[in-house]
């Protein structure tokens, strides 16, 4: 994702962070071995998760380390790391 930019949207009084979907087992969900780059590891993790993507980074041996900000039930969102292996 060398030279990209993902903008997160702020919370406001109208769309607080708390008005995304409930999370319930996100530690439960399961992230299958992709092929190529981070950015297809940091698609799917998005879209398993419904958060919002915070961080990408591969590491040195080989796998890719996604952040994404899950919108809480009226709080803070959290914050989920996951390790995929590519």
């Amino acid at each position: 994702m060398a030279g990209s930019l993902t903008l997160l949207p702020l919370p406001t009084a109208a769309a607080p962070f708390g008005a995304g979907a409930a999370v319930a087992d996100v530690e439960a969900l399961q992230v299958a071995p992709v092929s190529g780059d981070c950015s297809s590891a940091a698609s799917q993790v998005v879209e398993e998760t419904g958060g919002d993507l915070l961080s990408v980074q591969m590491t040195s041996d080989g796998q890719c380390v996604v952040t994404v900000l899950i919108p809480g039930n009226g709080g803070r969102p959290k914050k989920v790391t996951m390790r995929v292996p590519m």
